[in-house]
């Protein structure tokens, strides 16, 4: 039985990839920072909660990672944790820098301190190519990050890929387009949206306010990009891979999606808010997973109208649930 390690457990990929890591026959065990309450919603709505095993520490402090991977001697580490909301990098940049920047570096070098035969999976983001230099991105397109998330997003990558290079380290970058589901939090825009639609239809909300709807994104399930993740370590070399539906969407047609599944018109619900642009935008993100369907036999299962369609009527059956 191999023994994967996660950070980020309990957030959408993580739960979504315990899941898949506890079908494959794995131990999971999943790092979990002392807080007062750990939410663990995702797991159990996935039913798996009882299945994985905790441990303590945290991204900050390097020394509780390495007991942590001392105590459970994984055979691979999939490090999912950050903080990964782009909105919020701009009012704490620094806490950004730290947990998503350094907190990778402190992976690492658990890893290298206690067995640098581990294998890891470093979570990197589409974010890093911002202000795109090619319209349609690969492994090979230039990075121009556009927030202190994806600054510090890119800090992780080459620390990676240097880790890799210096110690002859198992480490494979994921560059993760847009990835959604049910599990996605409120403080997205595509979950902010089905929310919504699923609010609105059932007449307990009168309008959802956005703010750029024109920029365009390459959305897919995050059901199927975990999946990616786990195929990146068990190739014979590491390597770094764009996972990504190679089609863009804008967040207009996005909402278009979610409003026709509950019957109703986006326009006469839409209203845009100037307060809600962003500082930086990154206009158009667009991924080329061509080397992941080639080297790894990844491609995605789920289009954008199946998953905007699964995340409202998730929404709906939660307003139901509660009303």
């Amino acid at each position: 039985m191999k023994t994967a390690f996660l950070t980020g457990i309990t957030g959408q990929d993580g739960a979504y990839l315990a899941k898949l890591l506890l079908e494959k026959g794995y131990r999971v065990v999943g790092l979990v920072p002392r807080r007062s309450t750990v939410d663990r919603w995702r797991l159990e709505y996935l039913g798996i909660a009882d299945q994985v095993e905790y441990k303590d520490g945290d991204l900050l402090d390097g020394s509780s990672l390495t007991r942590a991977i001392k105590a459970c001697k994984p055979d691979e580490v999939y490090h999912l944790a950050a903080q990964s909301f782009v909105g919020s990098s701009w009012e704490q940049p620094i806490l950004t820098a730290q947990v998503t920047g350094l907190g990778v570096l402190h992976v690492l070098e658990a890893i290298r301190e206690t067995n640098p035969g581990i294998k890891m999976y470093q979570a990197s983001s589409s974010e890093l190519y911002g202000l795109i230099q090619d319209p349609m991105q690969s492994e090979a397109t230039p990075f121009y990050p556009r927030s202190p998330y994806a600054v510090s997003k890119l800090f992780g990558y080459w620390m990676t890929k240097n880790y890799r290079e210096s110690f002859q380290m198992y480490g494979c970058n994921g560059i993760l387009f847009n990835h959604e589901s049910p599990l996605r939090g409120l403080e997205f825009v595509t979950r902010k949206v089905t929310y919504a639609v699923a609010r609105i239809a059932s007449r307990k909300q009168k309008e959802l306010r956005l703010g750029n709807i024109h920029a365009k994104r390459d959305w897919g399930f995050a059901g199927d990009y975990v999946e990616a993740m786990w195929l990146m370590l068990q190739q014979e070399k590491p390597d770094d891979y764009v996972i990504a539906t190679g089609k863009t969407s804008t967040v207009e047609e996005m909402c278009k999606i979610a409003f026709d599944y509950v019957g109703l018109d986006y326009q006469d619900y839409l209203v845009i808010d100037p307060q809600l642009y962003r500082p930086a935008e990154v206009d158009v993100l667009l991924g080329n997973p061509e080397k992941a369907k080639q080297e790894l036999g990844w491609s995605p299962k789920t289009n954008l109208e199946q998953l905007i369609h699964m995340m409202v009527e998730a929404d709906l059956q939660r307003i139901a649930n509660t009303s």
